[in-house]
């Protein structure tokens, strides 16, 4: 299994969010973001927004909201690539967010986690479609 591989992120979000936020772009944006660290193979990357229709959040008000997102990397990048890159699209994401945390109450989380090797399985021919075009 390679190392160094597999940057899959995963946007889960409050349902309220629906309508104030343009998930395809925000999608879009931190695909942006990932490419732009230089850590990520290109082929490699997915990004992923999951609506969570059913949710608490701190004293229930209806317009507290939430944004989590998690990115899951094989290993073999250091401590230092791995923050730096995590920042720059924490960075992205609370860029595209902007105004809307003054707008509602926000929530917004990010995680970086490492794959074990050896307990992840793959199978991928973007790669190749990806060489082909060069």
């Amino acid at each position: 299994m390679g190392s160094k591989t597999v940057p899959h992120f995963t946007i889960e979000y409050s349902a309220n969010l629906d309508d104030r936020i343009d998930f395809s772009t925000f999608c879009e944006a931190l695909r942006g973001a990932a490419v732009a660290t230089g850590v990520f193979p290109l082929g490699g990357i997915r990004i992923r927004a999951l609506k969570c229709a059913d949710y608490a959040i701190a004293d229930a008000a209806e317009e507290n909201a939430f944004v989590d997102i998690s990115l899951r990397m094989g290993r073999g990048r250091d401590l230092e690539t791995r923050r730096q890159a995590g920042q720059v699209v924490f960075d992205a994401a609370d860029a595209y967010l902007g105004d809307l945390f003054d707008d509602i109450p926000l929530a917004l989380s990010f995680e970086v986690r490492e794959i074990d090797p050896d307990l992840s399985f793959k199978k991928n021919s973007i790669h190749q479609r990806l060489k082909a075009h060069e």
